[in-house]
């Protein structure tokens, strides 16, 4: 008999880590079952600890657009580590890739790096408060802005009421400057601007929710959320720790500014793609703006490991693959293949579906039309997700172990590695639809 070394080694990991993991969504709790632990990884596959090859499309949930140990990316990495792990003092490096990522990001005059993406949301929320002197911020039911205490709220009982923390261990005093609304809801958004629109220091959005699996932003409610947050004066703050050069080279601020002349946010927050699948992420905005941060301003923010030499060279690296001609037109034909594939397979199915994709960004519902809004989102069948999960995991395709979570897909996936992932969804759709 044969052992299942995951199985193994999840069982050692209950007993020293919390849940046997160190990030929630990896115990497919969800989903049920054996978490797959990883030993390597290369181009759009990693092996488990049973030695069986996945393709995958989780990606580090996000950062690897290259795919895994892209040889540029490796050979920086390694003439970094060479020279130094960390200095606690600054480097040419984090001047230089200050540069490109506001080269491709020009809505920023000034970024900091950092080395999480809650780290960058966190403090976005921060100097926002510092720079209008106002403590109310907006959030939207469904995105994830990192699980900093004040951004871990559930909608309240009514549009004038605040949110509710959604994690023990937060108070409810540190949410009560939390507005939740309803994503894609343009008479909320009305209503609570009029309301509150005065005290407000920010409104925080994911352009496209990467945490409801993937549901965007219509053109309309974006163009009114940056029209009110003008009228007002509240920051417009773009979170796109999963977008940001991920679905186009300007992220997803360029994408809208194609439907909306002179679109941009006033703030923006950058993570994955960036560190190349190192910790970094970053917040940016206008000079004005960053420039009440420490030491310039008296909004304090600080990190021992931001800039980290070895992160930096990653994410150097990694744009400057990500910047040459063609790239992200070929990441998006390979995404729209994937999923017109799975459409096409679920139809001959009779099972219902409809996806979405922008550059190398996908989700996908098993339901007939696309949903707005996290509410629409809830109402997924897990069961029947569940058995997709486990069909496509069984036979070697990797997606993320919860129906809640967006897709990645990466320069390094092939056409075959898209077929064979069409035909084995196309074989679980069929005992979807018994």
């Amino acid at each position: 008999m044969s052992i299942d070394h995951n199985q193994a080694l999840f069982e050692r990991a209950k007993r020293v880590i919390p849940g046997g993991v160190n990030s929630p969504v990896r115990a497919f709790k969800a989903v049920g079952g054996t978490p797959r632990f990883v030993q390597r990884a290369q181009g759009a596959y990693f092996w488990d600890a049973n030695g069986k090859r996945h393709i995958d499309y989780i990606g580090s949930w996000g950062p690897m657009i290259l795919g895994h140990g892209h040889p540029a990316v490796l050979e920086a990495v390694q003439k970094a580590a060479i020279d130094g792990f960390s200095f606690g003092a600054p480097t040419e490096r984090e001047v230089e890739l200050a540069e490109a990522i506001l080269e491709r990001v020009p809505s920023m005059d000034m970024v900091r790096l950092v080395s999480s993406g809650t780290e960058a949301g966190m403090s976005a929320i921060r100097l926002a408060r510092g720079a209008t002197g106002r403590s109310k911020i907006l959030k939207f039911e469904g995105c994830y802005h990192g699980h900093a205490d004040a951004l871990l709220v559930k909608a309240g009982s009514g549009l004038a009421t605040f949110g509710n923390p959604t994690s023990a261990g937060v108070p409810p005093e540190v949410v009560q400057h939390t507005l939740v609304l309803e994503y894609n809801n343009l008479q909320q958004l009305e209503e609570a601007f009029a309301l509150h629109g005065k005290e407000l220091a920010c409104l925080m959005i994911e352009p496209i929710a990467g945490n409801m699996n993937f549901v965007r932003a219509s053109v309309p409610f974006m163009k009114r959320c940056r029209e009110l947050c003008t009228h007002y004066g509240a920051l417009f703050v773009f979170d796109e720790v999963m977008t940001g050069l991920r679905v186009a080279f300007g992220s997803a601020q360029s994408v809208y500014a194609r439907s909306i002349p002179g679109f941009e946010p006033d703030m923006t927050v950058l993570g994955k793609v960036i560190g190349g699948g190192m910790p970094l992420a970053a917040f940016g905005g206008k000079r004005a703006v960053m420039e009440q941060l420490a030491p310039l301003g008296p909004v304090y923010q600080a990190g021992t490991l931001s800039g980290n030499p070895v992160a930096t060279a990653c994410g150097l690296a990694t744009l400057k693959e990500i910047g040459k001609p063609g790239f992200y037109e070929d990441l998006g034909r390979k995404t729209q293949s994937l999923i017109r594939g799975l459409q096409a397979e679920a139809d001959k199915a009779g099972v219902d579906f409809c996806g979405d994709s922008e550059g190398g960004m996908f989700g996908f519902f098993l339901f007939k039309d696309l949903p707005q809004n996290y509410t629409k989102v809830m109402t997924t069948d897990n069961a029947r997700f569940n058995t997709l999960f486990h069909g496509l995991l069984d036979r070697g395709i990797y997606i993320a172990p919860a129906l809640y979570e967006a897709g990645f897909m990466s320069a390094a996936h092939t056409d075959a590695d898209i077929a064979e992932t069409v035909a084995a969804a196309g074989e679980v759709f069929k005992l979807l639809s018994k």
